[in-house]
């Protein structure tokens, strides 16, 4: 009975020596793999459709990272299911750190929210990496509504409740949060018309098959030219581009709040030396003059941050819209 005790203890002992030997040397292969990284091109996936904001931002930011690495950054587009396609593909990749996502912070923060049976889950199979930009949105109409300005813009769409469209880039997009946390704060009814992506939206927002948008940036230069009004911002503070355009907040609708942030991630896993390397490209790209400027143009603002501050304002969002998507019931078809 002894022996065969002695026996077994000694197994267990070579079995822990052993998980130990394997654990400790492949510590030194992790470390060495980071050290070596990059070493081939790195796949970065925008999980909306080309020519919307996250899609522009991307492709500016990623050269200035692809010529500090010494490799390609190659843009890849997956959308569809309000970025939880191209999510997925990145959650269920390799941890090597050749394949990063760049989404709107709702991958996080709202599709949890919106999609009870996600094949993934975003808070556990994704880490934050880099915050990019805080994206503010704007609130267009096409020039045949009748109202010049956002106090009879209320007015109008308060006297004809169910007779306005607005478009959005899809259901549970950060265009469709503002345009239900719109109608919740000033008691107005619209009809919401999700299309896949922000820049399909645009197009038949100017074409006049809706009526208004939320709009994330793209639109700013149809502002411009006198193709679409601009009649306020969905944001705590004004917009440097337009400063003497009111917040929603000036015209009443207390507190209003829709701002979204732009960043990127990686799978769970990833060496954190990659991400900390790839969290510091990403800071330094933002301050490139080109960088800054075009997300400027887009209405945007820079936002260099810490992966863990990122994770924080991910977290607020989350409590913010999740709060929203209950009162409104919005559902993700």
């Amino acid at each position: 009975m002894q022996a065969s005790s002695r026996r077994g203890a000694g197994r267990r002992t070579f079995l822990a020596v052993a998980i130990a030997a394997t654990c400790a040397a492949a510590l030194p292969t992790a470390q060495a793999a980071a050290a070596d990284w990059p070493n081939k091109p790195v796949r970065l996936v925008v999980n909306f459709p080309p020519g919307g904001a996250a899609d522009v931002m991307a492709r500016v930011i990623a050269q200035p990272i692809s010529e500090a690495i010494g490799q390609p950054v190659v843009v890849e587009n997956r959308a569809g299911a309000n970025g939880n396609i191209g999510g997925e593909s990145v959650a269920r990749a390799d941890g090597d750190g050749y394949t990063f996502l760049f989404s709107s912070g709702g991958v996080a923060s709202v599709n949890p929210h919106l999609y009870p049976n996600m094949s993934f889950d975003p808070n556990k199979d994704l880490q934050p990496v880099a915050a990019a930009a805080r994206i503010l949105v704007f609130l267009v109409a096409n020039p045949g509504l009748p109202a010049q300005d956002i106090k009879s813009f209320i007015a109008y769409a308060k006297a004809n409740p169910g007779k306005l469209s607005y478009g959005s880039a899809g259901n549970g997009s950060s265009p469709h949060l503002a345009g239900e946390m719109f109608n919740a704060a000033a008691g107005t009814e619209s009809v919401h018309v999700p299309y896949r992506g922000a820049a399909p939206a645009m197009v038949d927002l100017l074409a006049g098959q809706v009526n208004y948008m939320f709009d994330p940036g793209i639109g700013l230069q149809h502002v411009r030219e006198g193709k679409l009004k601009l009649l306020a911002v969905g944001s705590p503070k004004r917009s440097g581009l337009f400063p003497d355009t009111p917040t929603l907040d000036e015209a009443g609708l207390k507190g209003f709040n829709a701002d979204s942030w732009f960043g990127f991630y990686a799978p769970a896993g990833v060496d954190a030396a990659i991400v900390q390397r790839m969290n510091a490209e990403v800071n330094k790209a933002l301050a490139v003059p080109n960088v800054k400027q075009r997300i400027i143009d887009l209405g945007g603002e820079p936002a260099p941050m810490s992966p863990q501050d990122f994770a924080a304002r991910a977290k607020e969002d989350s409590e913010r819209f999740s709060a929203l998507i209950r009162e409104r019931g919005i559902k993700a078809n």
